[in-house]
């Protein structure tokens, strides 16, 4: 008996532990999301100031144009210059983003792979340039025809680094690629907006986002892993760096079609954060024990599990025969609940996106078989891998993003 209720306490303490980081995240950001939001600082003309948008891009020539025009729609007449960085390709990329009207900077070194090393070429480029601020922008992705009058009224106004709402849609009709979607929504709309409203750093999605030149100068882009946007942010964060979020400013990309592309991008990019937060937690408690409490959101995102990870082990926990086990079990469900519903709401099909979550156990149970390929992903020499994509972008209204969080 006494080997029960022993073991029991051991079980329901690590499963405890293993999701109180995600749980404190999202019940901190999710509730944050509520608050009203901050006034923006007073906006000033940008008056000569040199922005650059760059495209990473690699053997992206079936969606380079595109994404060039809707960079080009969304600058108008302003004097934005729009660089594809054509990184290590083998197609008709450079020749593609020419006809769209970019400027290409084609950048051939295999040993310098992944993302990471084409915008360590184009920050450099800019740079050399003379840009004020550089805007990053995927090439699988549009913008809203706002979002580069946004940035240049951010940077104008004191901002030192933004970001953009960043959506993925899917053309897919997949119940776990909508769940996929949703969950998106959640990380990269919902925590932002949180992170803002607390006056919090809101952090680098990887997509949509812009820094200021001056910025690169002291803190040069050597980021090179497969979560380069969760590095980049970190860095900045720990020298004193605060991202601003735009949430009125909105990129969007195209999920994987197929269920194996999807599968590859998840797992690369959830294994990449768990490598992220060996080699960052510790760093980060140590600036926290030092008495910088803003270090203790941050240690909660890196070290969170996903969502889908998280219920699986909420839920196990609610088999653990102690009460106290169950009791922070139901509480954590409510919470990750919540979170949930906040992304749906601050979607544009909030009915559907309720009837979609039916599926959430299936999801879960896809989630979990992809374990084995996010431990490989975790592994600090886990390659770059890129994820084939659909032919198509998604459609997105040229005006501002809708239904934000809070409405």
């Amino acid at each position: 008996m006494h080997a029960i209720f022993y073991f029991s306490a051991f079980l329901g303490t690590v499963l405890v532990l293993l999701s109180l980081p995600l749980v404190a995240e999202l019940a901190l950001l999710t509730l944050a999301s509520l608050l009203p939001k901050r006034p923006r600082r007073s906006s000033m003309a940008y008056a000569g100031g040199k922005l650059a948008a760059i495209i990473p891009a690699h053997n992206e020539e079936v969606l380079i144009k595109s994404c060039v025009a809707s960079l080009r729609a969304s600058a108008g007449g302003d004097n934005t210059r729009i660089i594809v960085v054509a990184h290590n390709c083998s197609d008709r990329t450079a020749t593609r983003a020419a006809e769209a009207g970019a400027e290409v900077l084609v950048c051939n070194d295999p040993m310098a792979k992944g993302k990471g090393s084409a915008l360590a070429a184009g920050f450099a480029y800019t740079t050399a340039q003379g840009m004020d601020a550089t805007l990053v922008v995927d090439a699988d992705s549009i913008v809203s025809g706002n979002l580069i009058g946004e940035v240049r009224r951010a940077i104008s106004s004191g901002a030192d680094a933004v970001q953009c709402r960043y959506e993925m849609d899917s053309s897919a009709k997949r119940p776990a690629t909508r769940l996929t979607a949703l969950a998106f929504r959640g990380f990269n709309v919902v925590r932002p907006t949180g992170r803002a409203r607390l006056g919090l750093s809101a952090g680098i999605v990887g997509n949509g986002f812009a820094v200021r030149q001056a910025l690169l100068a002291g803190n040069m882009y050597n980021s090179h892993s497969v979560v380069e946007d969760l590095e980049f942010h970190l860095r900045l964060v720990l020298a004193g760096y605060k991202v601003e979020f735009l949430d009125d400013a909105r990129v969007s990309s195209a999920l994987p079609s197929s269920k194996q592309g999807e599968a590859t991008q998840r797992s690369r990019w959830e294994g990449g954060r768990a490598n992220a937060a060996r080699t960052w937690f510790l760093p980060l408690l140590r600036q926290l024990a030092q008495g910088r409490a803003r270090m203790l959101e941050p240690m909660l995102d890196v070290t969170s599990l996903p969502i889908g990870y998280g219920v699986f082990l909420l839920s196990a926990a609610l088999c653990v025969p102690l009460v106290w086990v169950r009791l922070y079990a139901l509480a954590a469900l409510g919470m990750i609940a919540c979170h949930v519903l906040a992304a749906a709401w601050s979607g544009e099909d909030f009915a559907g996106d309720m009837r979609i979550l039916a599926r959430a156990p299936g999801y879960i149970l896809w989630k979990l078989a992809m374990l084995p390929a996010l431990l490989r992903s975790s592994r600090s020499e886990a390659a770059w891998v890129r994820t084939e994509r659909d032919a198509s972008l998604p459609e997105l209204p040229q005006g501002t993003a809708r239904n934000m969080v809070p409405r």
